[in-house]
């Protein structure tokens, strides 16, 4: 398959401190390992993902919902992407960093696609990109990977296009879906694609698509037979305070203790609690000694 062409002469194990790369991704579903990967938008959250031990860090374009305020991935741009990256890339230097393609970043032509790929390699320091799309998408995987840098797949929900699926639904429901979302995934495995995201579609499906590719799956919605499982951790956090996805398992529920904080601050600036001797810095003289002036 196409993953030999992007890495080659290591062996997986060798040196558990080195910098993971998709060498190690790929090794991790021969080994049965499973995958797991969380999206970051700055450098404050990276580092503590990669204190925790995450395998991958997707700088996701959902930084447009989750951090800039749209309704959408849609106007999220190349710009907004690189700029989110290049933070996510210091405060992780040693987790896998993959950077998703912004819609139309690399629909338009090949050319551009590899031109904007690669800035997300030079210019941000990812470790590989992201791409929405299936067999459509596959000579425009084929030129990226060939040029040298890592791709992930990404099909089944796909945002930026999810108008044309119809909405945030499940897809691969019905046979003929079913055996295209198989063929997307077997296109993408042969274009080179490192790994392939699987977004909300059965998990019985999923768990076929996973037995069938040689490279791992990352699912999203997708079930447990898949090699990895990603989520927007703001979600996992409790933090968005939004709708969240029946799929997305909260592991605490983090807003409700921010805005309480948030309150007891202000509770305490109003009525003169806060800031009080511990919180302050004192002097060895008086203010009125050092300054000349008198205290009458």
């Amino acid at each position: 398959m196409g993953c030999s062409r992007i890495v080659t002469n290591f062996a997986y194990g060798e040196n558990m401190n080195h910098k993971k790369n998709v060498a190690d991704i790929i090794g991790m579903k021969k080994k049965g390992d499973k995958i797991t990967m969380l999206t970051a938008y700055d450098a404050s959250f990276a580092h503590m993902l990669e204190q925790s031990g995450v395998d991958m860090i997707l700088v996701g374009d959902s930084l447009g919902m989750v951090v800039l305020g749209y309704d959408s991935t849609v106007p999220v741009t190349m710009a907004d992407m690189l700029h989110h990256s290049k933070a996510v890339r210091r405060g992780a230097s040693q987790t896998l960093v993959v950077g998703d393609m912004p819609f139309l970043s690399y629909q338009v032509s090949i050319d551009q696609a590899i031109a904007n790929a690669g800035r997300f390699m030079k210019e941000a320091g990812c470790d590989a990109v992201k791409l929405e799309g299936g067999q459509d998408m596959v000579g425009t995987v084929k030129a990226i990977v060939t040029a040298g840098i890592p791709v992930m797949g990404h099909i089944g929900l796909t945002p930026q296009t999810a108008g044309q699926l119809g909405g945030y639904k499940v897809q691969g429901k019905d046979v003929e879906s079913a055996r295209k979302l198989l063929a997307d995934a077997r296109s993408l495995d042969d274009a080179g694609a490192f790994a392939v995201v699987l977004e909300c579609i059965p998990d019985k499906l999923a768990q076929v698509i996973s037995e069938e590719i040689s490279v791992p799956t990352i699912g999203i919605g997708a079930g447990s037979g898949c090699d990895g499982q990603v989520l927007v951790t703001h979600d996992l956090l409790g933090m968005s305070g939004k709708f969240i996805p029946s799929f997305v398992k909260c592991y605490t529920q983090l807003a409700p203790q921010i805005k309480a904080s948030l309150d007891n601050f202000q509770d305490d600036v109003r009525s003169g609690n806060y800031p009080d001797a511990e919180h302050s810095f004192s002097m060895k003289y008086e203010v009125e000694e050092v300054l000349g002036r008198s205290s009458e």
